[in-house]
């Protein structure tokens, strides 16, 4: 017979979790279409924020210069010290090699010395600790084994400085690897901003850096004179770069960044100006901004990561950041530290 049972009616424990649970999807729901109707940053937002990763950038930029700096010149160190290592090597093998002429010339005649023959089977410096030994030995021979020992000595302090040189140059190949990552992380970020923009937006940015880079012919430098004549040629050797592409790490000839653009417009001067911002900040006399002259240096920003070439009335001639090119600007548009005259 078929059962007349009712049917068994949820419980109230199983109602109140379909409920809760009901509950929190609708309020999931609502938040994520909380979060889906944030509104988009404007324009203006999107290019400060562009504005201030470029910085970043930047200062991380004249970090990497400086790392650099220092790995080329670790590297010129362990190629040094290395090629000292092998010379000496082939020092001490020539010498081994006499010692050993005087043994086997010994051994020939059958009566090798045995003090001979001790220094040829261990370890010179211990030998020669044996003071009474070298009483057996010739005049001459006891001078060869001295030099051998002593070279010995020599080569062995030279490679261990060598194998430090060679773990700082590692250190700083990681460290300068770091720094470009970082570099990279953060254009990659200011484009990924750029992005959420319209293409139309993209577009008013670009028109307006296209605008700020075509106003050099319009520049009123005033009529200042330059501090000297090298000072003159190192901002006219950059005034020909103006329209030359900012990219970091860039020293020239067809791009730049700002201390690439300094140091390479002043090596057209004659005079040799350190890699960095930071380096450069002291590579003369330290003046205000009453004092600036065209052709001198000015430094920006607290941490002194951007410099350009003073133009003359109020204008600083630089390689300003990425996506821009070398061009005439107002300092006020930076927060200047000082200048120096180099």
């Amino acid at each position: 017979m078929a059962s007349h049972r009712r049917p068994k009616q949820p419980s109230r424990t199983r109602v109140t979790v379909f409920t809760a649970t009901a509950a929190a999807a609708v309020a999931l729901s609502s938040q994520a279409g909380s979060a889906q109707a944030a509104p988009k940053p404007t324009k203006e937002e999107v290019k400060s924020k562009v504005d201030k990763l470029y910085e970043e950038a930047e200062a991380a930029t004249e970090k990497y210069n400086g790392v650099k700096e220092d790995q080329q010149e670790l590297q010129k160190e362990v190629d040094r010290l290395q090629d000292k290592v092998a010379r000496g090597q082939e020092e001490l093998n020539k010498l081994r090699k006499g010692i050993g002429s005087v043994a086997s010339g010994q051994y020939r005649s059958g009566s090798i010395d045995p003090s001979v023959q001790l220094f040829l089977s261990g370890d010179p410096d211990t030998y020669l600790e044996k003071a009474s030994t070298l009483d057996q030995l010739s005049g001459k021979q006891a001078s060869q084994l001295k030099v051998i020992a002593d070279k010995q000595r020599t080569l062995s302090q030279e490679r261990e400085e060598a194998a430090g040189k060679i773990k700082d140059l590692s250190d700083t190949r990681k460290a300068l690897g770091d720094k470009k990552d970082e570099i990279q992380g953060k254009l990659a970020e200011a484009q990924e901003l750029l992005n959420t923009l319209t293409a139309k937006e993209r577009e008013a940015l670009e028109a307006k850096e296209e605008r700020a880079n075509r106003a050099n012919s319009r520049v009123d430098l005033g009529t200042a004179v330059p501090s000297s004549q090298r000072a003159a040629a190192a901002l006219a050797a950059a005034k020909t770069k103006i329209g030359s592409p900012y990219v970091w790490g860039a020293t020239g000839p067809s791009s730049f960044d700002c201390s690439g653009l300094t140091q390479w417009a002043y090596q057209q001067a004659g005079q040799s100006l350190p890699r960095t911002s930071q380096e450069q900040a002291t590579a003369g006399t330290q003046i205000g901004r009453g004092q600036l002259k065209p052709g001198d240096l000015v430094m920006f920003y607290d941490d002194l990561h951007h410099i350009g070439l003073y133009a003359g009335n109020g204008q600083v001639l630089h390689a300003p950041k990425p996506g821009a090119a070398v061009r005439f600007e107002p300092m006020d548009n930076m927060p200047f530290m000082y200048g120096v005259r180099v």
